[in-house]
């Protein structure tokens, strides 16, 4: 592991996930694993994503909230890989 991903704050999702996974009790530590690392993203592509998303709920109208979310990394999609 990375001196990098030591520092780095594990995502709350993975984790849990981690956690669920086990059958065994898991300490979730505030330290990333190579499993919870978070996934780089850049975070214009974030904030857009959220914004379409929380305008589509206000409005109803389509803002293109499904392309933009489809975008972004999904750590699910990446772990069947």
């Amino acid at each position: 592991m990375s001196q990098k991903a030591k520092k780095e704050r594990p995502e709350a999702l993975a984790a849990f996930a981690e956690s669920a996974r086990s059958e065994k009790k898991v300490d979730v530590s505030l330290t990333a694993t190579e499993h919870t690392k978070p996934i780089p993203t850049d975070p214009k592509k974030k904030d857009d994503a959220a914004t379409k998303v929380l305008q589509e709920g206000a409005t109803g109208e389509d803002r293109g909230a499904e392309k933009a979310v489809d975008e972004l990394p999904d750590r699910i999609i990446q772990s069947r890989k």
